[in-house]
């Protein structure tokens, strides 16, 4: 856009927004003015009006005067815009009868009513009712009434067009002579700014356009003509700064091209990184080629206070170059704010031409020729800084180029060692759990496989242990997941330091942990699950109380091949033997016996083909658990719960649903219980919430959703009643999949719970990532609310939460009327739990009581 049409557009602008605010705050001013004048006017009249009424009453007027006199005060009023009518009350009327008169509408019965004047202003018109009150000297004709009664109404009304009409006219034609001469000093402006801005251009222009090499600029020069603007002025001065600077820093194509060929070598590559020395040693000795370079350091995080100090140097250095060197690079560092006292220095010196003579450098040379720099936020690794001892360049524009040069070498060298820490890291984490430093789950099934090869080549035996924590849980819930995950680590510590120097330790995950007993028998492997079991019985950590922490732990074990030769058989076995420990009482060892592999892998396999034929049967039975509106005492909604019959007994989901999973099967069954309940909610009359548990290994799966959507709109049942739980510990491994399945549900009116809210260690992560409705607390926070102050603060926190952003709360393991009541005082929506009803497959119908059993359908 050109200056002088942005100047004009501007002036246009700003005169039609200055001509527009001023219309509209002059005709606000009139109609405010006029319609005070008016309503004061109005009220004038209506007093006047009564006035003569009653002057005119007081000398005993038959009908017919009163009647001329409405008529005559109308007709003189019509003639000046307005119009006054009075009208009779019904205690007049009650004794001289009525008259003719427009019928009342609702204000005139409201000041008939209140015996308070109203006044109305609605498109520029006023409407003002006076009441005719009766005072003492009234009641000699109006003896029906008493003082302050309302005998009738004057009504006066005003147009006010006429007059807001004239006055917003007039100033229109006040204001409009202007209008021409603003107009032509506008463009008179802009034609002279223009002129003169074009004319210092024109100048600028014809001089750059003489610039084609680096030696033009030291021609370069802007004479002084006058602008008449200091803007210009500025500007000129500025370009001519510029024009000094450029030739302090202008570069010749031959320095350029030598700088483009060093950098070209900066392309690291997976050879670099991992013989990253090396590759430094090389860009010195090319540094060297262009620039003397005694040496070239390097400074990389490695802790908050330890850090890699690396220096490269061309030719080998004597011990006093060494220390000088040394003593000059922590100078450097004690003055960074980055660096305190107590930061450590590893310091590793390179030499590139190893049989060279060596360096001597004096400590003023030293002190001239350093070059810093430092990183405080490194995006990789933690780099800190590097820096380049190099002989004064008699060239400044050579010296400057060379000094670009150094300053990509410092991110190039600090890059390397920053990505080879970082894969080495990468690479150890991958095998590692971060938190105990033992291994992960996925190295531990490498490794058992490849300890089952071994064993089979060596026809020898060896075992499996697998370690799971006593009411781990407590302690998070109890003190905090920091103390935790400082408590996993004493027991890492304690369980590593019974074991042999060749067995394998792992963690499965939360609180299992797992061990590969190398070349061992039942006998060691029971002996060693032992040793493990004392050590964890006495080992103890301070809480933040300062109270001592002890847990126990419960451990089952497998001996290959005399239990299973499969890797997933024997970890399958050791497990059943684990939960054998914890259903025995817990803080043992469950040593199994030559019955228990046939039980085991009976039981396994007897209800893999159970799961089956109930899919296959269709013989799933949903239970439904009622959910309690806390406010009005009604069932509000049902939790469904898959439930399988088995030789006469019912299986809980938890008997099943791992093996569904493992089968790969779970998707099918969760479609099927859901299918079922809905059918028996719907024919039951159920027009509440359907609250259906989702497994997170069917959620990933694309013909899940498909499934999902097409039983539900086979059912009738609409999308919004039907709330889908998920368990906040289960769906952390797949949360891109998850968060899109969940997400798709949403948009299709579906609605979401979070159950076991608050039990995992990413409860504010999943309300930021998915459409949650409902949140069901965990229960063992609420089972406590009336003994622990810490759990009642918990599940208000919760319910303050939750308030904040729109979410409704579910309370869980209600069991009694005292923490329900509890609950309905601290505000919050919905329970659920043995109090409010067990879980079965009839349906309550009706309102809830505690005192009677709910009526069943």
């Amino acid at each position: 856009m050109k200056i002088r049409t942005f100047i004009l557009a501007g002036s246009i602008l700003t005169g039609s927004v200055l001509f527009a605010g001023s219309y509209l705050a002059v005709s606000r001013a009139f109609d405010v003015a006029v319609t005070t004048q008016a309503r004061e006017s109005a009220e004038a009249t209506a007093r006047t009006t009564f006035v003569a009424m009653y002057e005119l009453m007081s000398t005993g007027w038959s009908r017919a005067q009163a009647e001329r006199f409405v008529a005559r005060t109308r007709e003189a009023n019509a003639g000046q815009g307005g119009m006054v009518q009075i009208y009779r009350g019904p205690r007049v009327e009650a004794l001289y009868g009525p008259i003719e008169q427009p019928a009342l509408d609702a204000e005139l019965e409201q000041v008939l009513l209140s015996g308070h004047s109203f006044h109305r202003v609605k498109d520029e018109n006023i409407r003002l009712l006076y009441p005719l009150q009766a005072e003492e000297k009234c009641l000699g004709c109006h003896h029906n009434a008493t003082v302050g009664d309302t005998l009738g109404v004057i009504e006066v009304r005003q147009d006010l067009t006429p007059a807001l009409t004239g006055l917003r006219g007039g100033f229109l034609a006040q204001t409009a002579w202007w209008l021409l001469p603003a107009a032509f000093l506008t463009l008179l402006g802009v034609f002279l700014v223009n002129r003169r801005v074009g004319r210092a251009l024109d100048g600028v222009e014809a001089r750059v356009a003489e610039v084609n090499a680096v030696a033009d600029l030291r021609k370069l020069e802007f004479p002084r003509e006058e602008s008449g603007f200091e803007e210009i002025h500025r500007i000129l001065g500025a370009v001519e700064e510029l024009v000094k600077r450029l030739r302090a820093v202008a570069v010749d194509k031959d320095m350029l091209t030598f700088e483009i060929g060093l950098l070209e070598k900066f392309v690291i590559t997976s050879e670099i990184i991992r013989d990253w020395h090396e590759y430094v040693n090389h860009l010195v000795r090319d540094i060297n080629k262009v620039m003397p370079a005694h040496l070239l350091f390097s400074l990389f995080q490695i802790d908050d206070e330890l850090f890699d100090l690396e220096i490269f140097w061309f030719n080998p250095p004597n011990a006093g170059a060494r220390a000088q060197v040394e003593r000059h690079i922590r100078d450097i560092l004690e003055r960074h704010p980055r660096f305190s006292a107590y930061t450590h220095f590893n310091i590793n010196h390179h030499v590139a031409e190893a049989d060279a003579s060596e360096v001597e450098l004096d400590e003023e040379t030293l002190a001239l020729h350093v070059k810093s720099f430092f990183v405080d936020t490194p995006k990789i690794g933690g780099i800190v800084g590097v820096g380049v001892h190099a002989n004064e360049l008699e060239d400044e524009t050579r010296h400057l180029v060379l000094d670009s040069v150094l300053s990509t070498l410092l991110n190039v060298v600090g890059s390397v060692k920053a990505i080879y820490k970082y894969t080495r890291d990468l690479e150890y984490y991958a095998t590692r759990d971060p938190l105990t430093d033992l291994f992960n789950q996925r190295v531990f099934w490498e490794l058992l496989g490849y300890e089952i090869d071994r064993a089979k080549r060596h026809d020898c035996s060896f075992g499996v242990l697998l370690i799971d924590l006593d009411n781990f849980k407590l302690v998070n819930d109890h003190y905090d997941h920091a103390t935790g995950d400082r408590f996993l680590q004493l027991f890492a510590r304690t369980v590593h330091g019974v074991l042999r120097g060749g067995d394998i330790f792992a963690r499965y995950g939360g609180d299992e942990f797992v061990v590969i007993l190398p070349e061992a028998e039942l006998p060691q492997v029971s002996e060693v699950a032992h040793r493990i079991l004392h050590a964890v019985r006495d080992m103890t950590l301070d809480g933040p109380d300062g109270t001592p922490i002890r847990a126990t732990a419960s451990i089952g074990m497998a001996v290959f091949p005399e239990h299973a030769t499969e890797a997933k058989d024997l970890f399958l076995f050791a497990d059943n033997m684990m939960y054998r420990a914890k259903a025995e009482g817990k803080e043992r060892v469950a040593i199994p016996s030559s019955d228990d592999v046939v039980e085991v892998f009976r039981d396994i396999s007897n209800k893999s083909v159970l799961i089956l034929n109930a899919i296959e049967e269709r013989k799933l039975v949903p239970h439904f658990q009622p959910i309690l509106d806390v406010r009005s005492n009604t069932v509000a909604a049902y939790e469904v719960l898959c439930r399988m019959p088995l030789e006469g007994r019912i299986l809980r989901a938890d008997e099943f649903v791992e093996i569904a999973e493992k089968m790969g099967v779970i998707h099918r069954l969760d479609c099927l219980i859901i299918e079922e309940a809905l059918g028996r909610l719907r024919d039951a009359g159920h027009d509440g919430l359907m609250f259906l548990n989702l497994s997170p290994r069917a959620l990933v799966l694309n013909e899940f959703a498909k499934s999902v959507r097409r039983v539900v709109a086979d059912s009738g049942v609409d999308p919004s009643r039907i709330v889908f739980e998920i368990t906040e510990r289960d769906t952390v491994k797949n949360l891109s999949l998850v968060q899109r399945f969940l997400n798709d549900l949403k948009f299709d009116g579906f609605k979401l719970a979070i159950d076991d809210f608050g039990s995992g260690f990413s409860s504010f992560h999943y309300l930021r990532h998915f459409p949650v409705d409902y949140l069901k607390v965990e229960g063992d926070f609420v089972m406590n609310i009336l003994q622990s102050p810490r759990d009642r603060a918990f599940v208000q926190s919760m319910q303050s939460l939750a308030q904040e952003l729109g979410i409704q709360v579910v309370a869980e393991f209600v069991e009694s009327a005292e923490v329900l009541e509890e609950l309905r005082r601290m505000g919050v929506d919905l329970a659920q739990g043995y109090y409010i009803g067990r879980p079965e497959p009839q349906i309550l119908h009706g309102a809830w009581s505690p005192a009677g059993e709910p009526m069943l359908v």
